[in-house]
């Protein structure tokens, strides 16, 4: 997740032509499960939930619940809603396709590409490689954490009078390198949104193109993901679009407040992009059917480290091996940003995905979907 810790909300360049080819629809007796999922998400105190399915039936969609809560509009299918740290996965895909042309080595250090950018309080970007900011293993402390930052961005008072501040990755690293490692580089695992900003800025030290420009050259537009977009400072959500809702709060009590609006450059390339389900479920089977990355290097995004207190999750490089609860394995990854909480995976041979969003913060776990569609009926 972007917010303040991850994996909370879960326990908390070829394309085939099916895969661009419009999709059938699943009979509608399937998806059982699924469809209960989503209804007694909404029951429990979700404003709304959108979710799409790949398998191969074809794709198919259910809502439920509203996306204004003001006018009672319902949730849409094609809603464009911002994925949290699900942009991590873009992020690493990126920097695994820079390995296998040879620009960088994963095994390079922090400081060979952001020379000084990772120094004070026992902070040393010579001892931190840019695997280890992948896979989270590097110790850096994680800016979101931050007391002030927290404050600021999260609750109520603060985001209320900053939700449109411009946020540069250099400031949110800097925040960051105010506190002292959580532990020496790969000795053990933390989530850190802070590593994933660095590989954002290491993408521009190679490239010389923002890590927005790469994505959008290496991704978005081969797979032709026309519901995707890397916002920058833009504050507003394309069109079709709901409402997204949070407490504001440390509590899931209180007053909701519409956080629709808001300037991303607080997530950075830890968890900026905005799309669809399907874009999202298109983009997840591509890249685990090996159409954007060579056999080595989804081998090396595949390989895991474990998840402290999550026997039910392994991390690799920017993806999510989860085990459900009828011993399906699928990979992909959570996203929690204000007002929005979504998940996406999809089985290792890509034959079948799910994309489900919350637009609400602060109660539901979407990895019940998760859980629905691959082993309910």
């Amino acid at each position: 997740m972007f917010v303040r810790t991850a994996l909370v909300a879960a326990t908390a360049v070829a394309l085939s032509a099916a895969l661009l080819a419009p999709a059938a629809a699943a009979p509608a007796a399937g998806h059982r499960a699924t469809r209960e999922a989503v209804r007694t998400a909404v029951a429990a105190g979700v404003p709304g939930v959108t979710a799409t399915v790949r398998d191969p039936h074809g794709t198919w969609s259910t809502t439920a619940g509203v996306g204004d809560t003001r006018t009672g509009a319902p949730r849409s299918a094609s809603d464009h809603y911002r994925v949290g740290s699900i942009t991590k996965t873009f992020v690493a895909t990126v920097l695994l396709q820079l390995e296998a042309e040879g620009r960088l080595s994963l095994d390079d250090t922090v400081d060979r590409w952001l020379p000084g950018v990772v120094r004070g309080h026992g902070n040393d970007g010579r001892r931190v490689t840019v695997r280890q900011l992948l896979d989270h293993t590097s110790g850096i402390y994680n800016y979101t954490s931050d007391d002030g930052f927290a404050r600021t961005y999260f609750l109520k008072d603060g985001f209320l009078r900053h939700r449109y501040d411009t946020l540069t990755p250099a400031e949110l690293v800097a925040l960051a390198m105010r506190h002292a490692p959580d532990f020496a580089p790969g000795t053990d695992w933390s989530y850190s949104n802070t590593n994933y900003v660095l590989a954002g800025m290491v993408i521009k030290a190679v490239t010389g193109h923002s890590y927005a420009e790469e994505i959008t050259r290496r991704v978005i537009e081969p797979l032709r993901l026309t519901g995707t977009v890397v916002p920058g400072t833009r504050t507003t959500l394309p069109s079709p679009s709901s409402r997204a809702y949070s407490k504001l709060a440390d509590t899931a009590t209180g007053p909701t407040y519409d956080v629709t609006a808001l300037n991303p450059s607080l997530a950075s390339s830890a968890g900026e992009i905005i799309s669809t389900s399907a874009d999202l479920t298109r983009f997840y089977q591509a890249l685990l059917r090996g159409r954007l990355l060579p056999a080595h290097q989804l081998k090396e995004m595949k390989t895991t480290v474990p998840v402290p207190g999550d026997p039910h999750s392994a991390y690799g490089l920017g993806l999510i091996d989860r085990t459900l609860s009828c011993g399906v394995h699928v990979w992909g990854h959570d996203g929690g940003i204000h007002g929005s909480s979504s998940t996406a995976a999809t089985t290792a041979d890509g034959r079948h995905a799910l994309a489900v969003n919350f637009n609400g913060d602060w109660t539901g776990d979407p990895g019940t979907v998760l859980d629905a569609e691959f082993c309910g009926d």
